[in-house]
């Protein structure tokens, strides 16, 4: 009894503190959703909440557990929310390899990681596909570069298209999962030009708008900061180069280049200010009207204006949400920054997407969120003293940028697999500029536009773009700049991030418990051990790990997968130089032998033809088919194996995991029945792909 009686005082002490609990639940459930290894039907779903209910009732009939009766029910309504979005943007997904024309309407255009141009159409169109199977959307990189036509048109071209692949490894990031909540059902490239197929449409007056303005500030200004400045107003990084991109990367300022909450933070921040400045200038308005909330609903505007222009990419669209959140709280006399405001902001994110949860935008955007507001009200509530006004400022900017750097740390280190060292002081240079130099000169540039005297605002802002670029690329080729760091363990994040959220949102010294599950989680990191093989899902790459680090079958060719690779591993080495440390082969081909198992690497048919001397447990992979050649004694894991199970690893204990096995029968996997093949890879390597 006096258990239950410490348990019910620990539990009333929450009172008046639940809401900011009210996104974790809801995110639980949609975190469940996601890793189902079955698609859940209706029935399931129905039972589950019933099963909720029954809970609701229990806990409403205990004192001191009422208030947890929501608990479960957030769970529930996060799973049925996410298992809904899936439905509801299903469309169709290319099941094959397409050569031929493509057409359709050209909705935006940005840059893929190898820095080509790319294009993404709607209301497609292919030859010999019937509409009931062509795509929602598809997205085609250039080979060459050319004019592209405006958003709206519909183009034409004759293109290479393929379904989007699952991971490169198992466990790995699923942009299969991730192209089916963007309706992209096949992506591709093409060498052909891209021609006018119709003129645009007014329905994406928009995204003309945009690209208007993108061209605007290329006129106005010229080099690099021509691409930032048009990345940070309208979203259109199709003229950031690559070298720009990865220096803000390494420096820990690839923040300032997406749109997101910082820029429209700033944005309304200073308009808000400027609005209410100019109006307390005013004494006959100043003293009658309520000048704090006309300033809050005029940066309310400026944010939704920002929001269109800027694309409604899903970050921006969160950023909004916040601000909007905050200025609400103005306009009905509340507190703006709280962690309820958070709370209601991440609510309204994960209702409207629910699969955001995945993201590392929206982790990252309200762990420092989060960890700032606790912080600061931690500080107040403490009375700790910042310094003489004078030097307040900047005693906040460098707490600001301590708290969100750490906050966000472990997230950009799982998702990216690198720890930059310098980004605190590359902060300190540039976060100031963008705030006082950037943003209002951008407002200023446009503002005057209209008049010919955009020069007034685009000089001193690219003075600003030019510094950000220059911290960018100093602190970038700083001895040390930056760490590799191994992919961490599936339980990793998630136990870290709910230590974390109980050590803030739980009331009492109890939250102090939650800092262990979270240093535990950080301890075990570096532990996590990583597959002794990978087989690429297309055959065309086969990596084992060697004394000195991961060892590739291949130095060129399959670069976006042996890129993944490594970095999963925290290893800073290049493709050429991984395959540089594959020492054993037979008859020129890479082979790799543990405890009787034999692994062959022969991509093509001359390499597949002149494997003759196997037994059966011999394993060849290959990117061509068994038609192809090579002794009917061997395992040939070919193409059409490899689609059955996805890409392959084994872990150092002979455990055998599949890409198929971790991502389930999902809508989005489209996984084929097991073959022969797939049966006899589970008898060799005595693990199943289920």
């Amino acid at each position: 009894m006096r258990a239950m009686s410490a348990i019910t005082d620990q539990l009333n002490a929450q009172r008046g503190h639940l809401f900011p609990w009210s996104p974790v639940f809801l995110g639980t459930g949609i975190g469940i959703y996601f890793t189902l290894p079955v698609e859940p039907d209706v029935v399931h779903l129905a039972a589950v909440a019933g099963l909720s209910v029954v809970l609701c009732v229990v806990a409403c009939s205990r004192a001191g557990f009422a208030f947890l009766s929501w608990a479960p029910m957030l769970v529930v309504a996060g799973l049925c929310l996410a298992a809904a979005r899936a439905h509801l943007v299903a469309a169709p997904v290319l099941d094959f390899r397409y050569y031929g024309p493509v057409e359709g309407r050209l909705v935006s255009v940005d840059r893929s990681p190898t820095d080509a141009v790319r294009l993404t159409l709607e209301d497609v169109r292919l030859s010999g596909v019937a509409p009931a199977r062509t795509p929602a959307r598809v997205r085609i990189s250039l080979k060459t570069a050319e004019r592209i036509p405006e958003p709206g048109a519909r183009v034409m071209t004759t293109a290479h298209l393929l379904p989007p692949q699952g991971p490169s490894e198992p466990g790995g990031f699923d942009f299969r999962r991730h192209a089916w909540f963007l309706q992209l059902g096949a992506l591709g490239y093409t060498r052909a030009p891209i021609l006018l197929a119709e003129a645009g449409t007014d329905h994406l007056a928009v995204a003309k708008l945009r690209r208007r303005v993108s061209e605007f500030l290329m006129r106005g200004m010229d080099g690099r900061a021509a691409g930032f400045a048009a990345a940070i107003v309208v979203g259109d990084r199709s003229n950031v180069d690559r070298q720009s991109l990865e220096n803000l990367r390494r420096s820990n300022l690839a923040h300032l280049l997406a749109i997101s909450g910082l820029h429209m933070g700033l944005l309304t921040g200073f308009i808000f200010a400027a609005i209410r400045q100019t109006l307390c200038l005013l004494p006959w308005i100043g003293s009658r009207w309520p000048v704090k909330k006309l300033a809050a609903g005029a940066a309310l505007l400026a944010g939704f204006g920002y929001l269109v222009l800027s694309g409604g990419y899903v970050a921006t669209e969160r950023a909004f949400i916040m601000v909007s959140v905050m200025f609400g709280a103005v306009l009905l006399d509340r507190r703006a920054i709280t962690l309820r405001a958070v709370a209601l902001a991440a609510v309204i994110v994960l209702v409207r997407r629910p699969e955001s949860l995945l993201s590392p935008g929206f982790q990252m955007s309200f762990a420092a969120t989060t960890a700032l507001v606790a912080a600061f009200d931690a500080l107040r509530q403490s009375a700790v003293p910042l310094g003489p006004g004078w030097c307040r400022p900047l005693v906040a900017l460098l707490i600001s940028s301590a708290v969100a750097g750490a906050a966000t740390a472990p997230f950009a280190a799982a998702h990216f697999n690198m720890v930059p060292h310098y980004g605190l002081l590359a902060n300190l240079l540039a976060v100031p500029v963008m705030g006082m130099v950037v943003v209002p000169a951008a407002v200023l540039a446009l503002c005057l536009a209209p008049l010919g005297l955009e020069i007034v605002g685009l000089a001193p802002m690219k003075w600003g773009l030019e510094w950000i670029l220059t911290v960018a690329e100093q602190v970038a080729a700083l001895e040390g700049a930056i760490s590799q760091v191994s992919a961490p363990g599936g339980w990793i994040l998630p136990v870290f991030t709910a230590g974390m959220l109980v050590a803030i949102l739980w009331q009492g010294r109890l939250r102090l418990l939650g800092v262990l599950p979270a240093v535990i989680a950080l301890l075990c990191w570096p532990s996590a051990g990583r597959p002794i093989l990978l087989i690429a899902d297309s055959g065309g790459l086969v990596g084992v790990m060697a004394p000195e680090g991961r060892a590739l079958s291949r130095a060129k060719g399959q670069g976006f997968t042996a890129g993944i690779w490594l970095e999963n591993d925290g290893d800073a080495a290049s493709q050429a130089e991984a395959a540089t440390r594959w020492s054993e082969k037979m008859n020129g081909l890479p082979v790799w032998q543990r405890a009787g198992l034999r692994v062959r690497h022969a991509p093509g048919k001359r390499k597949l033809a002149s494997v003759t001397d196997c037994d059966d447990r011999d394993i060849v992979v290959t990117t061509v088919g068994p038609e192809s050649g090579g002794t009917a004694d061997c395992l040939v894991l070919h193409p059409r194996v490899m689609r059955q199970t996805g890409s392959i690893a084994l872990d150092a204990e002979g455990r055998l995991q599949t890409a198929r096995s971790l991502s389930g029968a999902r809508l989005w996997t489209q996984w084929q029945p097991a073959s022969a093949e797939v049966r006899r890879l589970r008898d060799i390597l005595g693990a199943e792909p289920k």
